[in-house]
């Protein structure tokens, strides 16, 4: 599933074309691409999901911006994003790149992903996908566009 919805961010989302794909042209795509059907429509109702999260109906303690508050794990969250990830999400809010809300949006797509590994560089990827589809957020997605994709630069130890 999560390969498929790198394949529609690389494809679709993140390139400059503005198009207007319906689900059966797009599931015919993806089938000969080499994706099983199944999945398709698991990783089409996780995107469904995301555009969700932006009404406030939906999960209700989005509209809630604590100004100073530590955010406690679940024991399932704790398995699903490891001591890394979650330093990660913390060292963004820090930088500004998320907030309360958009934090709140990445953990709970991260939860929903239907895969049995979940590593760092899955996380990123996540936490692009929720900035590129929360708007007034754009600096905050080119920020974390410029962390995926800069390369360091000098010698590393």
């Amino acid at each position: 599933m999560f390969d498929i919805l790198m394949y529609l961010f690389e494809n679709y989302i993140h390139s400059d074309m503005e198009v207007v794909v319906n689900h059966d042209e797009l599931t015919d795509e993806l089938t000969r691409a080499g994706f099983h059907r199944q999945e398709i429509h698991k990783a089409l109702a996780w995107l469904e999901r995301l555009a969700d999260l932006q009404e406030s109906e939906t999960k209700p303690y989005l509209n809630r911006s604590p100004n100073s508050a530590t955010r406690v794990y679940t024991t399932e969250e704790v398995a699903r994003l490891d001591v890394q990830s979650r330093g990660f999400l913390l060292y963004l809010e820090n930088l500004g790149v998320l907030d309360f809300t958009t934090r709140e949006m990445v953990v709970d797509r991260v939860m929903e992903l239907d895969t049995p590994q979940f590593s760092l560089d899955d996380l990123k990827w996540v936490i692009l996908m929720v900035l590129f589809n929360v708007p007034g957020h754009e600096d905050a997605y080119d920020q974390m566009e410029g962390l995926l994709f800069e390369e360091p630069e000098g010698l590393l130890h």
